[in-house]
């Protein structure tokens, strides 16, 4: 019986095996040399250099570091809540199309796919150039035509109104949760009189609250870690580092200055910041999120 175990044990080590060289060479290797090199001085061509916490104590005297961060929690704050309610709102009108709903829930969950690439970035370049579609429309129609890429204070707007437009995945999770709000109870609120805001604030939100916190957290890690398009449509965080998001400016540490060390240790702070985030979301839904199964306690 132990050697019949001990094959089972071998074939079920073979199996994984893939997985194991690919957790360990491709994540746990990279994590492991990342934080050695943030304690380091490091341009990618001579031998790391030992400088222990001067990279993290530079940040605080780096402008720049400081912009990127204040313009990454401003995009956070701003594109997450936009993407969710907007995603939420037309989930619920999704939810009420009886014929041709599956082509509606591929053409919405489009954006999703092809949000991030290079291509939508400069399509998006495109549309708010000066001469684009967008301000085209708005002369068309007698409004001003800002400089949306040019201008500090429209620039970052339009990255996060591409983020809002990259809806689809957050929109299909919320059409399941609303699929699995029993009708039974919207037919006894409207037996009862209960208005359609009445129906939608005290049982559809509060039924969809778990799902809620799972869009968030993941929303959130995403809108911190958002490069590409700030990258293609701004390059360098132009004009005046209004779009310098946090990602992209450790990328300019580390691949246009060669200073590795310091876009080291510039992840695992923003790692350090995703986690401490994520960790007072949960905390904080055992106030505001419910489960049906704390009825039956």
């Amino acid at each position: 019986m132990k050697k019949l175990n001990g094959k089972d044990n071998l074939a079920g080590y073979l199996f994984i095996l893939p997985f194991l060289i690919g957790f360990f060479g491709l994540t746990i290797f990279p994590m492991a040399m990342s934080l050695y090199l943030s304690f380091t001085d490091y341009d990618m061509l001579g031998t790391p250099r030992w400088i222990g916490f001067d990279n993290y104590q530079r940040m605080f005297d780096d402008m720049k570091f400081i912009q990127s961060v204040k313009v990454t929690l401003f995009y956070v704050i701003t594109a997450v809540p936009f993407r969710l309610v907007f995603a939420l709102a037309v989930a619920m009108l999704l939810a009420k199309v009886v014929l041709m709903k599956g082509m509606y829930r591929t053409l919405l969950y489009l954006p999703s796919v092809i949000g991030g690439s290079v291509a939508i970035s400069i399509m998006w370049r495109q549309l708010f150039g000066n001469e684009g579609a967008i301000n085209s429309i708005l002369g068309a129609l007698g409004m001003p035509t800002p400089s949306w890429l040019g201008d500090p204070n429209y620039a970052i707007w339009t990255l996060i109104l591409l983020y809002g437009w990259q809806f689809g995945s957050s929109m299909l999770i919320f059409l399941a949760g609303l699929k699995n709000i029993p009708a039974i109870y919207y037919e006894a609120a409207e037996v009862d009189g209960a208005n359609a805001w009445y129906r939608f604030s005290r049982i559809t939100i509060p039924l969809l609250t778990p799902i809620i916190l799972f869009n968030v957290v993941m929303q959130t890690i995403q809108g911190f870690m958002a490069f590409t398009p700030s990258y293609i449509i701004f390059e360098d965080g132009r004009p005046l580092n209004s779009t310098l998001l946090y990602v992209l400016y450790l990328f300019q540490r580390a691949f246009t200055f060669f200073d590795m060390g310091y876009a080291s240790a510039m992840a695992w702070i923003l790692l350090l910041v995703i986690g401490i985030l994520t960790a007072l979301i949960f905390k904080s839904s055992s106030y505001w999120v419910h489960y049906e199964s704390e009825g039956d306690k």
